[in-house]
């Protein structure tokens, strides 16, 4: 006799015995259930010729299988919509919603702007949010916080929500080591807002790395910008006029490191030959520069598909997690 098709969730979950939610990670493919149980599942949605019916699972689970991406749309920094990092992470974190058939939702919010995301958690357009911690988009993460609702931040959080972040620390100390091994002694340090976290963890690794090598740290060749590419430039301009013994500077994001390279030649400064520069994130303008450009690799990709595989776990058993990405130096020819 021909078996009876399954047709909803319900029915393959009373007949494996196990809840909707269960059958429903399942068949998108999350880690959180045993692969004895998910083998059993997935036989038995074999045997009675299941097929996934994603916007019947929606309404059955109150789900929207949809994830925001929270961007900037007046900000010329980190999480703009004009932001080649937050466009390269936004790649990956889409991939990786992908792989558990989920969507994403760009959402454009002011950084004044409040209660935003009761709007789109009320009307059910999304499930959760994907947002940045930098001090000026703080208070949004303290919103949703303050709301319960499930979000994951690009940036530390001290453990109070679940958040990925490079290993800035040891992305600061490999870039200043790499310098010194090629001979540089007097290095600048360019970096973002000095009062973010990634800011201050990437100047701890520069100054971690000049102690080690017995070189003195020199106020002098320090500048803080804001993350905007013209900073790069002005901050090699400020270091220059404080200090023209300047050899080599660590610059704290790829497309600050280009306009501080553009400034140098301007001025007839060649790199590396002169001044050697690395900068951080390893965007794929970096490999097409003019020198290449040498930079600390946080691998976008797989930052985006971590924001998405951690959420996603935050919205099926409510555990706050930290990721941190490794970080690498990829070397080309501007240091």
């Amino acid at each position: 006799m021909e078996r009876k098709r399954l047709r909803s969730i319900g029915e393959l979950a009373k007949l494996a015995g196990v809840s909707k939610s269960t059958v429903s990670r399942v068949l998108n493919n999350s880690p959180l259930i045993g692969e004895e149980t998910s083998a059993r599942i997935r036989e038995i949605a074999r045997q009675y010729d299941f097929k996934l019916n994603i916007p019947a699972q929606r309404l059955s689970l109150g789900s929207s299988r949809t994830i925001a991406f929270v961007m900037y749309p007046h900000q010329h920094t980190c999480f703009s919509v004009c932001d080649l990092f937050s466009m390269e992470l936004m790649g990956g974190l889409s991939r990786g919603l992908f792989e558990y058939q989920y969507d994403m939702l760009l959402v454009q919010v002011d950084p004044d702007q409040s209660r935003w995301a009761t709007h789109y958690l009320d009307t059910g357009k999304v499930d959760g949010f994907v947002v940045s911690t930098s001090l000026h988009k703080q208070r949004h993460a303290e919103e949703l916080l303050g709301i319960g609702a499930p979000f994951v931040a690009w940036g530390r959080s001290g453990g109070r929500y679940c958040s990925v972040c490079g290993d800035d620390h040891r992305g600061g100390y490999i870039a200043t080591s790499h310098l010194i091994s090629i001979g540089r002694k007097r290095i600048g340090f360019i970096g973002g807002p000095p009062e973010e976290i990634e800011v201050k963890d990437r100047y701890q690794g520069y100054i971690d790395a000049l102690n080690e090598a017995g070189l003195e740290p020199d106020p002098s060749l320090v500048w803080y910008g804001d993350f905007s590419d013209a900073s790069g430039a002005t901050g090699m301009d400020h270091i220059l006029r404080q200090n023209r013994s300047v050899d080599a500077v660590f610059v704290n994001s790829d497309l600050m490191a280009l306009s501080t390279i553009a400034y140098l030649r301007k001025h007839g400064v060649t790199v590396p030959q002169d001044v050697a520069v690395v900068g951080y994130d390893d965007l794929s303008v970096a490999s097409r520069s003019n020198p290449a450009l040498t930079t600390v690799s946080q691998n976008m990709s797989l930052a985006g598909k971590i924001l998405a595989r951690d959420l996603i776990t935050f919205l099926h058993d409510r555990v706050v997690t930290e990721s941190v990405v490794p970080v690498e130096l990829v070397i080309r020819e501007s240091a």
